[in-house]
């Protein structure tokens, strides 16, 4: 028997522990891991121009032993990529929604479990840019 395949998506834009963490929590969840990076027109709309694009993202995440693969989420069609994987365990984020997940999965007739990763504290993307940000802004005086 095949083991189970966990998919996970995301838009990590500047990869740092705690997307290490969650991925690496997922992964313990089967045999194999697929990630989908979030397409730029998706970031876009949600949460701004991404700091590197969807083909970059995907190369950094390819890049991390323990993920099997590694997909550009669809411009419109989000289930896409969970149609075509079919896969056994969805992980999500502590920040992401599952009751629109849920909803899709029974509409396309995939039994599919919904894992919840918890977050490793002390790391956020947005926290990390504002500090970016701020050490890089020229002082004044």
């Amino acid at each position: 028997m095949m083991g189970k395949k966990v998919l996970v998506g995301g838009v990590f834009s500047l990869l740092h522990p705690g997307h290490i963490f969650f991925l690496k929590a997922a992964r313990k969840l089967g045999s194999s891991l697929v990630v989908v990076v979030a397409h730029d027109t998706t970031v876009n709309k949600k949460k701004g121009k991404p700091v590197f694009t969807a083909k970059e993202r995907k190369e950094m995440v390819e890049s991390l032993k323990f993920v099997s693969k590694v997909r550009i989420g669809h411009v419109s069609d989000m289930m896409m990529v969970v149609r075509e994987e079919k896969p056994n365990i969805i992980a999500l984020g502590f920040d992401q929604e599952e009751r629109e997940l849920k909803e899709d999965l029974k509409e396309l007739g995939l039994k599919c479990r919904i894992a919840r990763i918890r977050k490793l504290p002390g790391y956020s993307t947005s926290r990390i840019i504002t500090e970016i940000r701020k050490t890089s802004l020229p002082e004044s005086g």
